[in-house]
């Protein structure tokens, strides 16, 4: 049976002080961010009607191990599932099952890594089949909000600067940014501080630094942001059962901007887009 692997607690312990990593720890992001990234790119043709969840977290589970990675949720707080898969209106953390797709779903995966002890952590939305309008346009701006945050990353500016752009633009498309779960410190750790908000206003918050390590993650729905998390204790869903979208990238703060460690080898972070 697979045991998360332990680590130093006493040097590697959250607080809330923000970590800032050494140049050179950045090598260990960009390999823990090319696996995960890989994985998603691998799942990418299997995202099909009649596919079940535990499949998709099967291949992805060996696809990692086999590539020399080890799956960091699989034993985390308890969660045995390699990755979150989260269909329709489930906000996040929707767990593998014998759930099968079918044509119209659209699904969240969200996985992450450990490489010699570095965390790499991405999510995306794959359309399954033929989806709607509405959802298509949900997906779309989801992405757009991720990009609009991402471009906020840069030494000098705040987290609040990511929050207010992706909110901002969320809200003018008439959808709602959830509140209840957001980012995270990253790195030896699975989360770290800070958190990561996905709304907010300019120039609040920690100033942004070169070496700090986090994840933007937004969560969007066609709704109200509310949520509520089932009787399992981890799957999170809308409250009016709205649709939700996520997509997420771990990044890294550089001396003059931001480097995506999850980017897709493929060009399929958003597969929709790319034609998938």
């Amino acid at each position: 049976m697979y045991e998360t692997p332990e680590l130093d607690t006493e040097t590697f312990t959250r607080t809330s002080a923000i970590r800032l990593y050494a140049p050179e720890d950045f090598d260990g992001m960009r390999a823990a961010g090319r696996l995960v990234a890989e994985a998603l790119d691998m799942i990418t043709p299997f995202v099909v009607p009649g596919v079940t969840t535990q499949e998709i977290d099967d291949r992805i589970r060996q696809f990692t191990l086999d590539r020399g990675g080890l799956p960091a949720c699989l034993g985390y707080k308890g969660y045995m599932k390699t990755v979150c898969t989260s269909i329709n209106h489930v906000v996040c953390h929707g767990i593998p099952g014998d759930r099968v797709l079918k044509d119209g779903d659209v699904v969240n995966i969200d996985h992450t890594v450990i490489v010699d002890g570095w965390h790499g952590d991405s999510s995306r939305m794959y359309a399954v089949g033929e989806i709607g309008a509405r959802t298509r346009k949900l997906v779309d701006v989801t992405y757009e909000a991720l990009a609009l945050g991402l471009e906020q990353v840069k030494p000098g500016n705040t987290f609040g600067d990511i929050g207010y752009v992706i909110q901002r633009h969320v809200e003018a498309n008439r959808m709602s940014v959830v509140r209840d779960f957001c980012g995270h410190g990253i790195g030896r750790l699975f989360h770290d501080s800070p958190n990561v908000l996905h709304y907010g206003r300019k120039g609040e918050g920690a100033v942004l630094k070169p070496g700090m390590f986090f994840t933007v993650e937004p969560m969007v729905n066609l709704g109200k942001p509310h949520v509520k998390v089932l009787s399992d204790g981890w799957t999170a869903v809308t409250r009016d059962k709205s649709l939700s979208a996520q997509c997420e990238h771990t990044v890294g703060v550089t001396e003059d901007g931001v480097e995506i460690f999850t980017v897709s080898p493929a060009g399929l972070f958003n597969p929709q887009a790319a034609g998938t």
